[in-house]
């Protein structure tokens, strides 16, 4: 182990957007289509994670015009696992990991976004422990807030 690998992630120089969005959110996801939930990934660092969807009509949680619930909180969940991903890839260097979500709480669903929105999803690390992370997130579309709630997800170690 060189003195690089035990710099912490602060340390880490902040990717550009131009630099995020040129990475095909498929590298970075356990995932597979058709159940790919994210679009981009367009911001990370140390706390905030941040992806663009534009909400299509073959969705699997698409249902008369609008994503689901449980579709947002599969979005919220993949925006989780991109950041993983991106930790592992391009600063760990190592594969993908398997992550659970854990919990769900204080959910609050303000508006469901329709088919040819653009949401932002937004996930902020509130804290990180023994394989487990705490996070809060936001989903918008327009500036207009949809979703909020706090999410707990479990990654599989291996």
């Amino acid at each position: 182990m060189t003195e690089k690998d035990l710099l912490p992630l602060e340390e880490e120089i902040q990717p550009t957007e131009a630099f995020l969005r040129q990475i095909d959110i498929h590298e970075l996801l356990p995932q597979q289509e058709p159940f790919i939930m994210v679009g981009t990934l367009i911001h990370f660092d140390q706390v905030r994670t941040v992806t663009e969807t534009i909400i299509t009509k073959d969705n699997l949680f698409v249902e008369e015009g609008k994503m689901s619930a449980s579709g947002l909180i599969e979005n919220i969940a993949q925006t989780c696992a991109a950041r993983i991903g991106y930790v592992n890839k391009y600063i760990l260097k190592k594969g993908i990991q398997i992550g659970f979500i854990g919990a769900i709480r204080n959910m609050e669903v303000i508006e469901l976004p329709q088919v040819g929105d653009l949401i932002m999803t937004t996930v902020d690390v509130q804290e990180e422990v023994f394989g487990m992370t705490l996070a809060y997130a936001t989903v918008t579309c327009g500036g207009k807030t949809l979703v909020n709630t706090e999410i707990k997800i479990a990654v599989k170690e291996g």
